[in-house]
């Protein structure tokens, strides 16, 4: 029998917006993501957050008996409303090491959408990756088109040379949270 059966599953890195003033199917799109992750086994990693798109996917998760482990530096804890609900919450002094701890042992990235603090760790898994730092799936759920411009800009950056052909195959953008999970359960 293998080992690898009594290991617990390694978590899927999930980055996504704080931010309360979003669409309907943003909420929806999270939740939908937190629900399936659970319902396939998978413990979630996230920045540790309440509101926005953080708790949707953290309650949504929960309410499925998934394990959601949040990781938040302390001064975001107020501004972020830190989760009081998850598996488990860790406490970090900064976003450098609440970064570095939410890729530790992830078996994958899903990026929803999100502001500048999601890029920043959406690009920093991309750059660790192609580094030979990071090797899981790097995911983005395209809600609402929202990846859309990014996905063109990243081909116009592979067009000029700044990033190989290669670079393209790091990352994949799908439309729904049931692809990302498939593409998940497929790696």
């Amino acid at each position: 029998m293998s080992n690898s059966r009594h290991r617990p599953a390694r978590r899927v890195t999930v980055y996504a917006a704080s931010s309360r003033a979003l669409a309907a199917d943003y909420f929806s799109a999270a939740s939908e993501l937190g629900r399936r992750l659970a319902e396939q086994g998978m413990p979630i990693c996230y920045g540790g957050g309440g509101a926005g798109l953080m708790g949707a996917l953290a309650n949504a998760a929960l309410e499925a008996g998934g394990q959601v482990h949040g990781v938040i530096p302390d001064f975001l804890q107020e501004i972020e409303a830190g989760h009081d609900r998850l598996t488990s919450l860790e406490v970090v002094s900064d976003m450098r090491v609440r970064k570095a701890r939410m890729l530790e042992d992830s078996r994958g990235v899903i990026a929803l959408p999100g502001g500048c603090g999601t890029f920043e760790e959406l690009f920093e898994a991309i750059t660790l990756k192609r580094l030979g730092f990071f090797f899981g799936p790097i995911i983005l759920i395209n809600t609402r088109g929202y990846y859309s411009r990014l996905m063109d800009f990243l081909d116009h950056s592979v067009a000029e040379h700044f990033m190989s052909k290669g670079h393209a195959q790091m990352w994949q953008c799908v439309a729904t949270p049931d692809k990302a999970v498939a593409l998940l359960d497929s790696s």
